[in-house]
């Protein structure tokens, strides 16, 4: 339900003399650490919140100033009493919050006060520690509510006596409760569209038979049945939310109805007609003993073929995963021919088969993956299969194949997932042509692809031909990447986002330039040790290399082309250099960069692991020394040297000066013969 009065006018805020937030004529005493109501806001506040105080008690004279409110918020707050004459002066009040309060101290004393409130259409009394005797007391004279939630409180069991007299009440909320059992509790309340029982302890929901409810959800109980009374009366149920349960069957639903968007997900479900050894319990019924009071009724269901006598032409959404299914009955789809979303993933499909006579037209996404698929199959004659299907999800099966020319009976198609799964992409080279392949050349729609963790081998020729795929996921395939990378030249106008994660890329001759549209591109979890130059020239805006060998990149990485572009770059996880961080300041310094996991990268220096914004002086002062012009440094080193040797030439020289020049007189003195 909708809540809140317009009067078209915009108003800035201000500061009340009691401190609290004043607009227009609401106002706002949120966490204020007041004991009481204020007496100073002004008197014509129509919207009045006071959640996050420490009001106890609102008492007789707590709202007398205030005759015109009708919005009132006490929201975890202390309160334990509203006096009975609290609300004697607010008569036009709609909508009552006090939710987390401690209002089972003196519940019948407020419960004297609410019933003074004739317009009365929204109240919340969630997380009060009420019983269901409690709230009955509460709730006993309120029949103009609406919507009333009792949400997380103690309520352990509903009879007809709790909710009499709410002839109006629209939607009623008893989530997170401990409710286990309900006696004929809701068939008072004829108006009532909307009911949320989740979060409780319900086993069983048999017999159900609220014509106009719209909306129930009693999810996360621990129901193993749900039986519909099987008549012709039209349900205006259109959504029902049975997921995290116990279901052991397919829910016995309504023969007439509204449904559109049924979700079982996450129970213990599966059909007996068909079991995985072979054998069939086709023929098999199982009777359900009703107990009513002192009445007992017997009914024979043969639950797979209940299905036929539900009426399920409107369903727009099914939610089937996390159960234990083995196979779908014979036609189960076929009675839905207004199905747009099946959602079939984590059971135990070990093969789904399509054909023309289950076209399921109107589908546009179809979840199968975390099943065991070793077959996919479709009859094919003259007319589409799947013709609207958008998203197709076959991820982590057992597939080796789609069948062929499947692609042509699926004209829109936009996204397919057949990541872990052993396939291959035709075409195949030389030797290899007769393997079993996936054949997606053609399919002009397909924009999202992906193949993580096929296992795909060094890709040939143009797999990709005659496609405009935008995205492309290729990580955790270690020997994609054997070859170069040829095989994406039909993909350069187009391919925005490529996952390289995990592909052994060890080598900077990788060629990325010719992939100029590409937005995004992932290279984590490999062994570059070095950055790859091609990059630079990109104009990506979020690159991914974590995971890697990079000792540094280079020192330009911002001036060029791709450091202007860039708006995301992880680089956490390579062992940096401490003492060349030159790019790392200039990242820095860069308009519009943001390093994500900038708290994670790190550089090395020695055996320690140092945050690059946080150096040490000494360890600034060693990569001074490391950094230093080596020429001038051996030059340095090499001078004390030469000087000593001049030195103790000199000295020696001096020391035998007058012995060399007799030795020299001696022998170059003597004449020589003519």
């Amino acid at each position: 339900l909708a809540v809140g009065r317009g009067s078209g006018m915009d108003a800035a805020w201000a500061t009340s003399p009691g401190g609290c937030e004043l607009v227009q004529s609401i106002m706002d005493c949120t966490g204020r650490w007041l004991s009481s109501i204020p007496g100073n806001l002004r008197g014509d506040t129509e919207e009045l919140f006071l959640d996050d105080n420490t009001i106890q008690v609102l008492s007789n004279v707590s709202l007398l100033l205030y005759p015109q409110l009708w919005h009132l918020s006490l929201t975890r707050n202390r309160l334990e009493l509203i006096e009975p004459g609290a609300f004697l002066s607010s008569q036009g009040l709609e909508v009552l919050s006090l939710t987390d309060n401690l209002l089972f101290t003196n519940y019948s004393l407020t419960a004297t006060a609410l019933s003074a409130l004739p317009a009365l259409r929204m109240l919340d009394l969630a997380g009060n520690q009420l019983r269901e005797d409690m709230v009955s007391v509460l709730v006993s004279n309120l029949s103009s509510l609406e919507s009333l939630s009792v949400a997380r409180n103690i309520i352990m069991r509903l009879d007809s006596s709790v909710f009499t007299n709410l002839t109006q009440l629209l939607e009623l909320n008893l989530e997170k409760n401990y409710i286990f059992e309900i006696d004929n509790a809701f068939e008072g309340l004829q108006r009532l569209q909307r009911l949320n029982i989740a979060y409780n302890y319900l086993p069983c929901l048999v017999g159900f038979g609220l014509t106009q409810l719209r909306v129930l959800n009693v999810s996360n109980n621990i129901i193993e049945w749900f039986l519909t009374l099987q008549n012709d009366d039209l349900f205006e149920l259109e959504v029902l939310d049975l997921s995290h349960n116990r279901l052991l069957f397919f829910p016995v639903l309504p023969q007439q109805s509204k449904l559109h968007s049924l979700l079982l997900q996450d129970n213990r479900m599966s059909f007996y007609q068909r079991l995985p050894n072979g054998t069939s319990l086709a023929n098999i019924t199982v009777q359900f003993l009703i107990i009513d009071g002192n009445s007992t009724n017997t009914t024979t269901v043969r639950l797979w073929e209940e299905l036929c006598h539900s009426n399920l032409s409107s369903l727009r959404l099914l939610d089937m995963s996390q159960n234990q299914v083995w196979g779908l009955p014979d036609d189960f789809l076929a009675q839905m021919p207004s199905l747009t979303h099946l959602k079939l993933n984590q059971n135990c499909l070990e093969a789904f088969h399509l054909s023309e006579e289950d076209p399921l037209a109107m589908l546009m996404e179809l979840d199968l993956s975390q099943n065991q698929l070793v077959e996919l199959g479709v009859k094919v004659g003259f007319g589409d299969i799947l013709p609207n299907l958008q998203l197709f999800n076959l991820s982590t099966n057992r597939l080796q194949a789609l069948p062929p020319g499947f692609f042509t009976h699926t004209r829109k198609i936009t996204t397919l997932d057949l990541s872990r799964n052993r396939i291959d992409l035709c075409p195949q080279p030389g030797e290899a042509e007769s393997l079993p392949c996936v054949d997606i050349r053609g399919v002009e729609t397909l924009t999202h692809l992906s193949l993580a963790g096929c296992g795909l081998q060094g890709l040939s020729s143009r797999p990709f031909q005659g496609t405009s795929l935008r995205h492309l996921d290729l990580s955790d395939n270690r020997q994609v990447l054997s070859g170069d990378l040829g095989w994406l030249q039909d993909l350069v106008l187009t391919l925005q986002v490529l996952s390289l994660r995990n592909t052994s890329l060890s080598s900077t001759a990788v060629d990325f330039s010719a992939l100029h549209s590409l937005v995004r591109l992932d290279l984590s979890g490999n062994s570059l040790a070095a950055f790859p130059p091609s990059l630079g020239a990109l104009g990506l805006r979020s690159l991914d290399l974590r995971d890697n060998c990079l000792p540094a990149l280079p020192p330009d990485v911002a001036q060029v082309p791709l450091g202007r572009s860039l708006r995301e770059l992880y680089l956490s996880r390579n062992p940096y250099n401490c003492c060349t961080l030159g790019w790392w300041d200039a990242l820095q310094l860069a308009e519009g960069l943001r390093v994500p996991d900038g708290r994670e990268v790190t550089c090395s220096h020695g055996s320690r692991a140092l945050s690059p914004g946080a150096l040490p002086e000494p360890v600034l002062q060693s990569c001074r020394w490391q950094t230093a012009d080596l020429a001038l440094l051996y030059l340095v080193l090499a001078l004390p040297t030469c000087l000593t040797l001049l030195v103790a030439f000199v000295v020696v020289f001096l020391m035998l000066k007058d012995k060399l020049l007799k030795m020299v007189k001696t022998r170059c003195g003597v004449s020589s013969p003519y």
